[in-house]
């Protein structure tokens, strides 16, 4: 087994951005704790399944009666923005009700609700008598819905979404595994081959090698933008471990492992990835990410499983119009409105 080691003219402060993961002993089958975490999940479910029919009612009542919507809520009448109201809230409920992983769907009730809290502040300025008490109604309704959204879009997140927190230096740590019905030899041939990855990561946009160690990668990034940065190689163990970190000036400091472990009962390879990112933007863009379903907690589901059917099959599946994978519901939503 070789073991390469950073380049003498890596620089100090690339170093320090993220723990050397060469000091690790590689992890035992920590992949079935996070696997129980995620089945937690289903505690959840009642309540997003709620909100995505709360979300349906909501909406088919602003498309069909916009005006008595207006009367009973207290909220300045106007039906074409009562209507694009209920648009939203239709495609928010579909969305909810129709996914597996939710996550991004309910933070658009998130950010929905923030929307409708404003319009009703709006209203509240320019009524008066009962319908300024509908109003008050109407928005203590909103926020209390608000707080179940916000609960059920932090739960699907964290418990679907994947395993993720934060470190001591703020970055963003996740750990994703997948079974695959292959050796681990060959699954770590396949990734180590760095210009194999945009044919199962939907959001690499390409890879170039460099050369045995270096590699210059870009990928996409929210609202349409794309990121860049150089990755250089820190540990190859063939067959079992490769460990990366981005050099100093990449858009996006991240570091990251993935381990090839042998499954119990010779059910054949358990892929391990371990990374760690800092968002462009801080809170915020991981936020707005997140939002946009193109975090890369959330992406790495999509990667391991693409990588499983690629491996096993040949190929990814695909469906109408989209390369491979899922993207982001908001990407969705105007996919579905231009093909109708």
């Amino acid at each position: 087994m070789q073991t390469s080691s950073a380049s003498p003219g890596q620089t100090e402060s690339s170093r320090q951005t993220f723990p050397d993961v060469r000091q690790r002993e590689p992890a035992r089958h920590d992949y079935v704790p996070r696997h129980q975490k995620r089945m937690q999940a289903g505690g959840n479910n009642t309540l997003t399944a709620a909100l995505g029919w709360l979300s349906l009612g909501i909406g088919v009542a602003h498309l069909l009666a916009p005006r008595a919507v207006a009367r009973a809520t207290g909220v300045i009448e106007q039906p074409a923005l009562l209507r694009a109201i209920g648009m939203r809230e239709i495609a928010s409920g579909l969305g909810i009700l129709s996914q597996r992983r939710p996550a991004g769907w309910l933070w658009t009730r998130v950010a929905g609700d923030a929307m409708d809290l404003a319009l009703l502040s709006f209203s509240a300025t320019r009524s008066v008598g009962p319908r300024r008490n509908r109003v008050a109604m109407t928005t203590a309704a909103v926020a209390g819905v608000t707080v179940l959204d916000v609960l059920s879009s932090v739960q699907q997140t964290e418990l679907v979404g994947g395993a993720q927190d934060r470190t001591a230096s703020g970055a963003v740590s996740v750990e994703k595994s997948v079974t695959i019905n292959r050796s681990a030899d060959e699954c770590y041939r396949y990734w180590r081959d760095f210009q194999n990855l945009p044919r199962f990561m939907e959001h690499l946009e390409s890879v170039q090698v460099i050369d045995d160690k270096r590699s210059h990668w870009k990928a996409k990034a929210p609202i349409g933008a794309s990121v860049e940065w150089d990755a250089e190689v820190t540990v190859d163990q063939p067959g079992q471990l490769l460990a990366w970190h981005s050099v100093e000036g990449a858009d996006v400091d991240n570091a990251g492992t993935v381990r090839f472990e042998r499954a119990p009962g010779g059910r054949g390879t358990i892929v391990l990835v371990e990374l760690q990112y800092s968002p462009p933007g801080g809170k915020a863009g991981a936020f707005i990410a997140r939002l946009l379903g193109e975090e890369p907690a959330q992406q790495i589901d999509d990667d391991l499983r693409h990588f499983k059917q690629l491996i096993e099959t040949g190929e990814v599946p695909t469906t109408a119009g989209q390369p491979s994978g899922t993207r982001g519901p908001i990407a969705r939503l105007l996919r579905k409105g231009a093909s109708g």
